[in-house]
């Protein structure tokens, strides 16, 4: 029997209802479904406990995996996880702003029609000349934009060698604070 325990840390709301689990403190709100036949998950006074009748290795790697999903929301709403992203371009001047939730990337690669992001509700852009700044409570989500936003000015039918233009991830989710 596989039983691993997560100590919630002070300051720290959590509740758990059909797989999803929600936590809440000081800085925001994180929530995530956690589901799998093979793992079951409870609150246990102040622990979270994640059990499995099966002790195989890819059944220790979920729970691992989930252990450190919830870490990171204990985290997450406790300070907020940033990422950054750096502009850069050679042959067209490119022009970025945030409109109705939206990262719009005008006059990329000299395109008539702007490339657009959509920004999730929870998540915070900022424009900093040439440097984007992401952060939310979730690093999951924070970096599914980062990784969104990259993909959205890859460059296709160009030699990459040449046209370096776009934005590129510089730092990764990191805590706020950890600067």
């Amino acid at each position: 029997m596989l039983k691993n325990e997560i100590e919630i840390p002070a300051g720290v709301n959590v509740s758990l209802a059909d797989g999803r689990l929600t936590v809440k403190g000081k800085k925001g709100e994180a929530s995530k479904v956690f589901v799998n036949p093979m793992l079951g998950m409870s609150l246990e006074g102040s622990k979270i406990v994640i059990t499995s009748p099966n002790e195989r290795k890819k059944v220790r790697a979920i729970v691992t995996t989930w252990e450190t999903l919830v870490r990171n929301m204990f985290k997450g709403t406790e300070k907020s996880w940033k990422a950054e992203l750096k502009l850069v371009y050679s042959h067209f001047p490119i022009k970025l702003k945030v409109d109705k939730g939206r990262l719009l990337i005008d006059n990329f690669l000299g395109e008539k029609s702007p490339r657009s992001v959509p920004i999730p509700s929870d998540i915070k852009v900022e424009l900093d000349q040439s440097l984007i700044k992401v952060s939310g409570h979730d690093k999951e989500r924070v970096g599914q934009l980062c990784g969104r936003i990259e993909q959205t000015t890859r460059i296709r039918g160009y030699d990459k060698r040449v046209f370096q233009d776009g934005l590129y991830i510089t730092r990764k989710p990191y805590l706020e604070g950890e600067e």
